[in-house]
């Protein structure tokens, strides 16, 4: 990597450095090249399609020519994530520094807006740990408020932020006395510190006894009289007792657990604030998914305290260093950067992944590799949790400013009242209301973005639109810590969900393609228009699974022979595609077998996720069906965890998704099996080589398909009527296809 700074005037002090990555000039070079054979291939695909004598060739070379040119686009705007890789240092040290030079001694104000929704698939131990985790921030306390947002409306999450109240008390002087970095109990005590410090075994009691009863209370879906220690509590938790009370339609609830003017530690320092707030849900109205949830934490916390910098985190995604806030300021306090700045994008890493990541959940393009090129023009796209926001890009460009209908709500409103005045309360309860964006800006011109299931990417796009730009800040300990699925119909349910959001972007008035490109510049324009057609990749995908492979079982060969000219350009498209590829997962700190994992997985998600999700999108255009959000269990059970330790895929749960998944597995299986017995009996397959090397690339790659289809006998393994389902449609299929084929003389 070159080590060019990032300039800064001569008296300045420098809060961070941008250092150019050396393989930009090899990329755009590979880039020049690896289009011209593209171009080629094309080419000889529309010659053919032109000089078609048959139907069956005609319908042959108008797929391949259509799917190939899919994969170009596809190609061709992934480079762009490729075009400009950077990577960025920050100095923590110059920040005071910085600060005195600005006559303020103190930091700014930090409102923490972490979001949950089911406590049965998002366990609230984790969101406890969530929320102590950003609480024990290296950070003046009294300046950090907590929100956590309860879309579910449950009195056990209430609870859980109750206990996580008392706990802080003893948890975070623990933490500031012993110089903690793991400030997220349940990850501290389980890497088994407790011998390191004296109150660490009393510490962790304390824990263990608040997990206990917060479990316990899970368990029976309600707050137990024996629970409940306070007159207040008592009242908290009346509002659940109203029998019309259900997560889809009740009232809006904010509970005020700690002020940080008011409340302090077990060694009398002052405590950040900590605020429940579960929004007014009616059956009646469109609540716009975690989008209006978090419109409605943008509008509570301007009422209480309107923080100029928000954090906003999943409730599983916990902070790994708690000086990860002062990463962000590097980059909000630049006076070169502030005013444009809308956001500074911490990467999502994920813990507990298996050593081999099976479902290639770890996503590192996307999350990884991608935003170092995208760093390099206008920034990274906002990709949900870890993400640091100026709270004035919610209101307008950089150079106008789109007011709120009450002024109390914009950027700028100061709060000189206390948090649980009744003014404030009331204005609170009132702006959380289920009806109060009814002829309002929100969610349109103000605030997070409605319009996709993905309200992340949305926003950020249309953010950097408005002529913001973000900020890729990727430090050496990772700043953040998630889980992610550890079985497959999350994975593919997960990326499902994803797939419609993104085309909602694509087809909308929105569209990066055109609305993009024009606000953006080709290269970010294309960048987000990468992401919007990730679905698009069933295209290729499924015929590449299953029309060289049909033609194969039929003797029909359809790519160069070994000794023709063209061969050499197959391998070279293909090979320099998987080369690329795998060097930029090796360089993102993956390695050779994940890398594998992540191609093999790339192919499931053509056949399933991206499939289906594609299907629903286009049958809710034509108003066929309809969707909703899906949320990804985060519930773990055991036996599956061990499975998924051990690299065994977990195809237990039944779903439709598999069965085409399967239906490809076996055409290629019975076609690899069939060109290899006819190798076998001297039979001339020069023609059909690259076929036969195809299904056998699938057939490798299916693997573990083959193992729970046969030889499993665990939970995990293909449910028998998928088995039988998928054979059924593969033989409808072949004989399909035979039509065709078999009269193509």
């Amino acid at each position: 990597m070159d080590e060019s700074l990032s300039t800064f005037p001569a008296r300045a002090t420098p809060l961070h450095r941008l250092r150019h990555a050396r393989r930009t000039a090899f990329n755009r070079m590979f880039a020049a090249i690896y289009f011209c054979a593209i171009l080629v291939l094309l080419y000889r695909h529309a010659l053919k399609l032109i000089h078609s004598t048959t139907f069956a060739s005609f319908l042959i070379s108008l797929s391949f020519l259509v799917s190939d040119t899919f994969l170009t686009f596809l190609w061709l705007t992934r480079q762009c994530c490729l075009m400009t890789i950077v990577y960025r240092d920050e100095y923590l040290e110059n920040l005071q520094k910085v600060l005195f030079l600005k006559k303020s001694l103190d930091f700014p104000a930090l409102d923490v807006f972490i979001c949950t929704t089911d406590p049965y698939k998002e366990p609230p131990m984790r969101l406890v740990s969530t929320v102590l985790s950003v609480m024990a921030y290296d950070y003046p306390t009294e300046n950090i408020s907590v929100y956590v947002s309860d879309d579910g409306g449950s009195q056990v999450t209430l609870f859980a932020c109750m206990e996580a109240a008392k706990f802080a008390y003893h948890w975070l002087p623990f933490c500031r006395k012993n110089n903690i970095i793991e400030r997220s109990p349940e990850a501290y005590f389980a890497t088994n510190h407790s011998s390191w410090f004296s109150d660490a075994e009393e510490i962790q009691k304390m824990y263990e006894c608040m997990k206990q009863r917060v479990e316990k209370v899970l368990e029976k879906g309600k707050v137990g009289e024996e629970y409940i220690t306070e007159e207040l509590e008592r009242k908290a938790f009346s509002k659940w007792a109203d029998h019309g009370f259900t997560r889809q339609d009740h009232p809006t609830v904010i509970q005020v657990l700690l002020e940080s003017c008011k409340n302090k530690d077990a060694t009398s320092h002052l405590m950040p604030s900590l605020i429940y707030v579960s929004r007014e849900k009616s059956r009646t109205s469109s609540h716009n998914f975690k989008a209006g949830a978090l419109n409605v934490m943008l509008r509570v916390s301007a009422t209480m305290t309107n923080a100029p910098i928000i954090l906003n985190l999943d409730c599983d995604m916990y902070s790994n260093d708690p000086r990860t806030p002062l990463h962000a300021l590097c980059y909000l306090l630049d006076p070169k950067l502030m005013s444009q700045l809308a956001y500074v994008q911490f990467p999502q890493i994920f813990h507990g992944i298996n050593k081999n990541d099976t479902y290639s959940c770890e996503y590192k393009r996307e999350f990884r590799c991608n935003p170092l090129g995208l760093d390099g023009v206008l920034g990274p796209t906002y990709v949900g949790t870890g993400c640091f926001f100026n709270r004035r890009a919610f209101f307008g460009g950089p150079s106008t400013i789109v007011p709120p209908e009450i002024p109390e709500l914009g950027p700028n409103s100061v709060v000189n009242k206390f948090i649980q005045s009744q003014p404030v309360l009331e204005l609170a309860h009132k702006v959380a209301g289920c009806n109060y964006e009814y002829k309002t800006k929100w969610g349109y011109e103000v605030g997070f973005r409605y319009g996709s299931l993905i309200e992340d990417f949305f926003t950020g796009f249309r953010l950097q639109c408005e002529g913001w730009r973000s900020i890729f800040c990727n430090p050496k300990r990772a700043a953040f810590l998630g889980d992610a699925p550890i079985n497959l119909v999350d994975a593919l349910n997960q990326l499902q969900r994803w797939s419609i959001g993104f085309l909602q972007v694509m087809f909308s008035s929105f569209s990066p393609l055109t609305f993009g490109t024009r606000y953006l510049g080709p290269l970010m324009g294309l960048a987000y228009t990468h992401y919007c057609l990730w679905p698009t990749w069933f295209i290729p995908l499924t015929l590449y699974a299953f029309l060289p492979q049909l033609c194969l079982l039929h003797g029909l060969s359809i790519f160069p022979k070994l000794s023709e000219p063209c061969f050499v350009l197959y391998l070279f498209l293909v090979l320099g595609a998987y080369g690329q590829d795998l060097l930029e997962f090796l360089i993102g700190e993956g390695t050779v077998q994940k890398w594998w994992n992540n191609q093999r997985m790339w192919m499931i998600r053509g056949l399933s996720a991206f499939l289906y999700g594609s299907l629903e999108f286009f049958l809710k255009f034509l108003g066929i069906s309809t969707y909703g959000f899906g949320l990804t269990s985060k519930v773990i059970d055991d036996e599956q965890s061990k499975r998924y330790g051990q690299g065994m895929f977990e195809f237990g749960a039944s779903s439709n998704m598999f069965v085409s998944l399967i239906t490809a597995a076996i055409i290629n299986l019975v076609s690899f099996l069939m060109g290899l017995v006819q190798v076998l009996r001297g039979s001339k397959m020069e023609g059909l080589f690259l076929q036969m090397f195809l299904a056998g690339f699938v057939v490798l790659n299916a693997l573990p398909i083959y193992e729970a289809m046969v030889l499993r006998n665990d939970k995990g393994r293909i449910p028998f009527k998928t088995t039988a389902t998928s054979t059924c449609l593969a033989l409808a299929l072949y004989g399909l296809v035979s039509l065709p084929l078999g009269n193509r003389n």
